[in-house]
């Protein structure tokens, strides 16, 4: 793996490039990573991942956990790993050992031996050798070494606790040294600013290739997540890639954007796909002027819910302007009538548009980096959200 930074915005706000071995062409980043289950988006098929922007769309997060059940390590290994079990050879795969849209870590006190998560098995401990055994047999690209990630509401000895034993899973991880790929050092801590940068001095002085932020997501709120994420960027060097778990929401992408994340996971998407819900909000960039320009959407600026009667005889795409397969080949009516006959490809179709749409949302914050105005945009952005919130929330 090599990444570069190639722009600046604000003193924190990044835009690089990111070559993976498997892909052909490098990725820009900030960039997002592709939600799976056992390897491929929930409703989205092989032949279909074409249809989205490449090579936007080519960085696909794994959570090892999901293979626990049916095909053994030693199998997959034979085979030849992820990328050739699934097909996707100019993939870039990244694995880390978190389910965020079945399941969150276990907030009771683990294990002093290994890691315990909820897994398709039932709860099991995963010990740093059984999980550099698994990473070995899948030979992702990019892997994110065990952490003990903590709600944001327990005691400072559990955080204290669960940075210790993050760092010492991280030094077994990389004592076995048989997993090969790209290690990203686990970076927790809770809500605790002291130990979140000790975890982070401590990862940092570790030989890692890049950094994996856990722990975000899980009850911390939107004002304290700056000063939390601060407290880790300021400590790690600017030449390795960041990439951070929990932060879905448009406003959540543009705060670790502006702290200096690289790498975002997508599970907003599912969340949306599974409620029926399709992103309509606007897409744009600062100007030379610096006026925020809207797309040609109309003035809703959040999401719909296409399970609404409304929709019904609504014979209109998703987004206008939207080149995604959904939108070019679909209507907001058909849409609506799978919905209501709770037919699977209604989600394969939100979540092709949904993933396409966010996907134009990243490439507008690197073109904000790269004019020098990110700020601007943000501000701009998170207002004209706002803005349209209160104007709906407001009867009629």
């Amino acid at each position: 793996m090599k990444f570069a930074v190639k722009a600046w915005s604000n003193g924190t706000a990044r835009a690089g490039v990111i070559q993976l071995g498997s892909c052909p062409s490098p990725i820009d980043t900030p960039a997002l990573l592709l939600s799976t289950r056992k390897g491929l988006p929930h409703f989205i098929s092989p032949d279909l991942l074409d249809s989205l922007p490449s090579p936007d769309s080519h960085l696909l997060q794994v959570s090892p956990l999901h293979f626990l059940e049916g095909l053994s390590t030693k199998t997959i290994s034979t085979v030849g790993g992820l990328h050739k079990m699934l097909g996707l050879h100019e993939y870039g795969i990244a694995a880390v050992a978190r389910d965020s849209i079945q399941c969150l870590p276990e907030y009771k006190a683990s294990n002093k031996i290994g890691a315990s998560f909820e897994t398709p098995c039932g709860r099991l401990l995963i010990k740093p050798t059984e999980y550099v055994e698994m990473i070995s047999s899948m030979r992702p690209n990019i892997w994110a070494t065990l952490a003990d990630e903590v709600p944001a509401w327990v005691s400072s000895k559990r955080n204290r606790i669960s940075v210790d034993r993050t760092v010492r899973w991280l030094d077994d991880c990389l004592a076995l040294n048989l997993a090969g790929g790209s290690v990203f050092g686990a970076i927790v801590g809770g809500s605790d600013l002291e130990e979140r940068k000790r975890c982070a001095v401590e990862v940092a002085s570790r030989n890692v290739s890049g950094y994996w932020i856990g722990g975000f997501g899980l009850g911390e709120s939107m004002d304290e997540r700056p000063a939390l994420l601060n407290a880790i960027i300021n400590v790690l060097p600017e030449e390795k890639p960041r990439l951070v778990c929990g932060l879905g929401l448009p406003e959540e992408v543009l705060q670790g954007v502006a702290a200096g994340i690289d790498l975002f996971d997508s599970t907003y998407i599912n969340y949306l796909t599974l409620g029926g819900f399709a992103l309509t909000f606007a897409l744009g960039r600062v100007d030379s002027k610096s006026h925020f320009q809207l797309s040609d959407i109309g003035s809703d600026l959040t999401k719909i819910n296409l399970r609404a009667t409304i929709f019904r005889k609504d014979v209109s795409p998703i987004v206008e302007s939207c080149t995604c397969y959904t939108c070019q080949n679909h209507t907001k009516a058909y849409i609506n009538h799978l919905l209501n006959v709770h037919e699977m490809l209604a989600q394969t179709l939100l979540e092709i548009h949904n993933t396409h749409h966010y996907l134009g949302f990243f490439r507008s914050i690197r073109g904000a980096i790269k004019d020098g105005k990110f700020e601007q945009f943000r501000q701009k952005f998170v207002e004209s959200r706002r803005e349209h919130l209160i104007v709906d929330a407001i009867p009629a």
